[in-house]
């Protein structure tokens, strides 16, 4: 077989001593002096990592504590803290996406990026490798055309897949043990063999990896952060040292995406953009839109507000040198065309007001109420979206005043009703110490209790009244149950009337 003819490019970095970097610089571990990151296995400490000096003591990873003591003895020791090392490696990878959308961990200490189509990836490597010893890391870097390849040559620290060692392979002791003892101890080794033979004997997975690594065959990678469906980047040659001119370059980058978006015939749901700061730090701000969009002024608006309901103001450090806005939701966006009068049918459009309201207040903040199929009025409604709506609601006729009122009491408001026959509508009624005489009223509305959300199959009646008092007020009241049903049924306002 021969190499991958595709022009596909990817970078891995190896930190060797990631775990011992991270103590050394978070002060609790000494610079210069040999020393072991340990855990318990098996009821016996046992090497996880060393420091750089204590591998130059010809120490490895997977000895015994007591037994890199007895060559080392004033080897120190700290515990291993996986999450903490996890955290810096994954702060590594977004830090890299100033590189690549396309970055993954691959492993505890390695990280891969995928640079195809990038124009200077000897350059993207060389602006690595010394951010990365500004930090204090070590890092052996190897490119390749496919990442398995890339990543084993930065493990192992050699330039050519054919030199590579067989546990390249990742089969496992036993599987490695056995090409040695066949005589097989090199990638090359492998490469110059037929690959059927090697299948019978060690199984359909090595002829699989050995064409990876020999960038016969690209498995890509799966990216840490899915790449957006649109953005676009600005990169400064002097890094931004405030925040004034963002929403410029924010609204100079939305028109960048506004085309992308045009020829798709789409618009941004979503919108991100990542401040890139010069020591690797990256703040993310993020609006969201009741529909789809893609015009750079509305989509700079947006960013304003999400700015000023910042509760911790943007700190730019020593500045941002790129900053990216993303479109990672998108949908179908149509184009709008006005009605035949000249009127922009959109220009009492709620979308931008709501969009804006939940940039400020946060998604959640914002509903519609749209209807529910159920007999209880307190029911009959639940929260939406704003994107989700308008919903039809029930109506009266034409010319007919309102059959509910808009607003309800959570819960009824308890009021004493005086009635001329007992299953008769209210003529007076107390409420909050005062007395209201009905002048006019309309009803029943009768409610039957949902009999299949009762334990018993039955529930009290519901006698819903529209009244108005002798102050012109009107008020929506209900008895909770019939005469017949309970003796005393008690009397209920459920909402007001405008």
């Amino acid at each position: 077989m021969s190499k991958l003819s595709s022009r596909r490019r990817y970078l891995a970095a190896h930190l060797p001593f990631l775990p011992a970097e991270r103590r050394i610089a978070s002060g609790t571990a000494p610079p210069d002096a040999p020393f072991a990151v340990t855990e318990n296995q098996r009821g016996a400490l046992r090497i996880v990592a060393l420091s750089s000096a204590a591998a130059r003591l010809g120490l490895s990873p997977g000895m015994a504590l007591a037994d890199a003591r007895a060559r080392v003895p004033e080897l120190a020791a700290f515990p291993h803290d996986p999450a903490a090392d996890r955290a810096l490696l994954l702060w590594l990878v977004e830090a890299c996406e100033r590189y690549t959308p396309t970055v993954a961990a691959a492993g505890d200490t390695t990280l891969a990026l995928d640079l195809t189509g990038c124009l200077d990836a000897e350059g993207i490597a060389r602006d690595l490798a010394v951010r990365l010893a500004r930090r204090g890391l070590q890092a052996r870097l190897a490119h390749a055309a496919t990442p398995d390849a890339a990543l084993a040559l930065a493990r192992f620290g050699v330039d050519d897949a054919a030199n590579l060692p067989v546990a390249a392979l990742g089969l496992g002791d036993e599987a490695h043990l056995a090409l040695a003892r066949a005589g097989l101890r090199t990638i090359g080794d492998l490469a110059a063999r037929p690959r059927a033979p090697l299948a019978a004997r060690f199984g359909r997975e090595l002829p699989l990896r050995l064409a990876r690594l020999l960038e016969e065959e690209d498995r890509r990678i799966t990216p840490h952060r899915p790449p957006p469906a649109v953005w676009a980047e600005q990169r400064f040659a002097e890094p931004m040292a405030t925040t004034s001119p963002l929403l410029e370059v924010i609204e100079r980058l939305a028109l960048d995406l506004e085309g992308q978006l045009a020829r798709r015939g789409a618009g941004g749901r979503r919108f991100d953009a990542a401040l890139f700061r010069t020591d690797g730090h990256i703040a993310r701000l993020s609006v969201a839109c009741g529909r789809p969009l893609r015009d750079p002024p509305a989509i700079r608006a947006l960013f304003a507000e999400r700015l000023e309901s910042l509760a911790d103001p943007l700190d730019p450090g020593l500045g941002y040198d790129m900053v990216r806005l993303a479109a990672p939701l998108v949908e179908p966006l149509d184009a709008e065309q006005p009605d035949l009068a000249g009127e922009d049918a959109a220009k009492a459009d709620l979308a931008p007001l709501l969009d804006r309201l939940r940039v400020r207040f946060g998604v959640n903040s914002v509903s519609r109420f749209r209807p529910r199929d159920e007999h209880l009025p307190e029911h009959a409604a639940a929260r939406a979206p704003p994107e989700a709506g308008p919903f039809a609601w029930p109506s009266p006729e034409p010319g007919e005043p309102p059959l509910r009122p808009l607003f309800l009491y959570d819960p009824p408001q308890r009021v004493t009703v005086i009635a001329e026959v007992p299953d008769g509508p209210p003529r007076r009624f107390g409420w909050r110490g005062r007395q209201h005489r009905v002048v006019r009223h309309e009803g029943p509305e009768r409610i039957a209790y949902p009999w299949w959300k009762h334990p018993d199959g039955h529930g009290p009646t519901r006698d819903y009244y529209r009244v108005e008092d002798d102050a012109g007020q009107r008020f929506w009241l209900f008895r909770h149950g019939l005469y017949s049903e309970n003796g005393n049924p008690q009397w209920y306002v459920h909402g007001l009337f405008a």
